[in-house]
This record gives structure tokens, C-alpha cells and sequence, in this order.
């Protein structure tokens, strides 16, 4: 499952990260690697962008950005 298909109040662990280089150095210099535990916080009111928390950090990323990354819902 993506990240972006995830509801709100869901866990998850991040399973692989995809996309341009660029793209893909930004996630994970936030601090979303392969591994991580995250959960998703809130959707904003249009659904975009997303808020998770990840190592007690709150990050947001957009949908684009988000279905980038593959996660095993817990």
C-alpha cells in the first residue's frame, strides 16, 4: 500500500522509498527510511498535504510525495 492511501490515525512501517533522486534524497533526509514506524496524524481540509508523525517529529508531505513511498499498514 502507498503512504497516500492511508487514513488518518493509521500506523505503518515504511517498506521502500521511490522516485527521482532528488525526490528521493528529500524524504529521506526527513527522516523517512526504510524501516521507520510512522503515523498518520491528519489530512489537511482538500486532502493535500498530509501530516505523519515519525520519530516524534511531525512532517508533511504532499499526496504526490507521499505515493512515493510504500508502507505495510500495522
Amino acid at each position: 500500500m502507498q503512504l497516500s492511501e492511508m487514513r488518518e490515525g493509521q500506523h505503518g512501517k515504511i517498506l521502500h522509498i521511490y522516485g527521482e533522486s532528488r525526490l528521493r534524497r528529500r524524504i529521506l533526509e526527513m527522516g523517512l527510511t526504510k524501516g521507520s514506524e510512522i503515523y498518520v496524524e491528519k489530512y489537511a481540509p482538500l486532502k493535500d498535504p498530509l501530516e505523519i508523525i515519525i520519530r516524534g517529529c511531525h512532517v508533511s508531505l504532499r499526496v504526490n510525495e507521499a505515493a512515493e513511498i510504500d508502507v505495510e499498514a500495522l
